[in-house]
């Protein structure tokens, strides 16, 4: 019977785990995508440095947040399943 235990206790870590390492791989593929497009848009036109990057900052913000919610749909399932 404590084996049972230790088994729903492993699925557990590894659902936080598996949540957390897939939901950062789009942001990350997203925040790469975002400052290399800043980077080609300086490239470009020097002169829109300063407003690009505040653009870009934005964009990071609100990718970086989906990180966030899947390390969060991880607790959950961690928690309270």
């Amino acid at each position: 019977m404590a084996l049972e235990g230790s088994i729903v206790d492993a699925s557990k870590a590894l659902t936080l785990g598996l949540a957390t390492g897939l939901g950062a791989i789009g942001p990350g593929i997203g925040v790469g995508y975002i400052f290399g497009k800043t980077v080609e848009s300086v490239a470009r036109q020097p002169e829109l440095r300063s407003d690009l990057l505040s653009i870009t900052f934005l964009g990071l913000a609100l990718t970086e947040a989906i990180t966030f919610y899947a390390l969060l749909m991880g607790f959950v399932a961690f928690f309270l399943v």
